[in-house]
């Protein structure tokens, strides 16, 4: 699909990626954007229709896009990272981090759905390397559920002439990876990741990666696991 003159629904579109994602499609000549935030107060672009979100909530889900019947662009950009391994992390902290990064993305697909499917739509989820690679505890965990989702979703939506695009990325420079990287960790511009982004919406890829890591990740699923673990192999 052609981002000119399209209305887009992003979630999660008040900084980072997000923020990256909103500036894309405008500057693309996006008809009109709707960014959502748990504040919407902290949406600042004056060129955006700012909508209160909270993905893990449906009441909030189902308010905040009643007010978007126009869309035909989603992309689930929302999520969270808490760090939450699987032995000793608070189950409550991994029940949230699987509620917000699936669930979520899965409620706000179900709302919308009917009208990308209407409007001759896309859908645009944002994953990420550790889809592949088994790190973060569940936040991991939640990025390989929304990975399968969106395969899921691909099959669902394809005979109704709606696209499904996944991105998958491994640090950006946010927020996030001032909180959890490394400090020498190799980090994408959110700019540069918004244009690969959608560039894959325009071209109707199934499938962006981002980054090296993304790509190197991948190429080795195929492999014996030691090839993405060595520690595993050193242990044996």
């Amino acid at each position: 699909m052609k981002i000119q003159d399209s209305v887009v629904f992003v979630t999660g579109g008040s900084r980072g990626l997000g923020k990256a994602l909103v500036d894309e499609v405008l500057a693309r000549g996006a008809a009109k954007v709707y960014a959502t935030a748990r504040d919407p107060k902290t949406i600042t672009n004056p060129n955006v229709v700012p909508l209160q979100l909270e993905v893990s909530d449906p009441a909030s889900v189902a308010a905040a896009t009643a007010q978007a019947p126009d869309v035909n662009l989603l992309i689930n950009n929302a999520g969270v990272t808490l760090g939450a391994d699987y032995l000793n992390g608070d189950l409550a902290e991994i029940r949230r981090e699987i509620e917000i990064n699936f669930y979520g993305p899965l409620q706000v697909t179900r709302a919308l759905a009917p009208r990308l499917i209407a409007n001759g739509g896309h859908l645009l989820n944002i994953h990420s390397a550790l889809s592949w690679y088994a790190a973060f505890g569940a936040y991991g965990a939640s990025k390989a559920a929304l990975w399968a989702m969106t395969n899921g979703l691909r099959q669902d939506l394809h005979p109704h002439g709606v696209g499904v695009t996944g991105l998958h990325v491994g640090w950006i420079d946010t927020d996030m990876a001032t909180q959890w990287a490394a400090p020498d960790a190799p980090r994408s511009a959110p700019a540069d990741v918004a244009r690969q982004a959608i560039d894959g919406v325009e071209a109707g890829l199934h499938e962006v990666l981002a980054d090296d890591w993304s790509r190197t990740v991948k190429s080795a699923l195929a492999a014996d696991i030691t090839t993405l673990y060595p520690q595993l192999a050193e242990n044996a």
